[in-house]
């Protein structure tokens, strides 16, 4: 099986690390990239074309206004949000999200 390409988009420094850390030793794991800026978002997920992007909730823990434009773009990818007291527990469901369901979405992720 190929591994599953995440691209990590978190503020502030330390969630992202966390994330990082989190899953970067997982054999079907693979790390295509970490974004501090909002920004530089949208070029990454092109230039990388990963399966999952990781993104921190805004302050009203909603996906921020640019998700919506980004899975307009890449229809297969598929977003795992995170709050800044997310722990290890959040990340388990990356392996069983890329694996086909009988859901009517199950490539959009959360």
């Amino acid at each position: 099986m190929k591994p599953i390409r995440v691209l990590v988009a978190n503020r502030p420094r330390l969630m992202r690390e966390l994330v990082l850390e989190t899953i970067s030793d997982q054999p079907d794991i693979e790390v295509v990239g970490a974004i501090q800026e909002e920004s530089d978002i949208q070029a990454a997920v092109d230039q990388t074309q990963p399966d999952f992007l990781i993104v921190a909730l805004d302050d009203q823990d909603r996906l921020p206004s640019f998700c919506q434009s980004i899975l307009q773009s890449h229809s297969q990818l598929r977003l795992s949000p995170s709050l800044p007291t997310a722990t290890a527990r959040s990340f388990t469901g990356l392996r069983s999200a890329c694996n086909p369901t009988k859901s009517s979405h199950p490539k959009r992720g959360c």
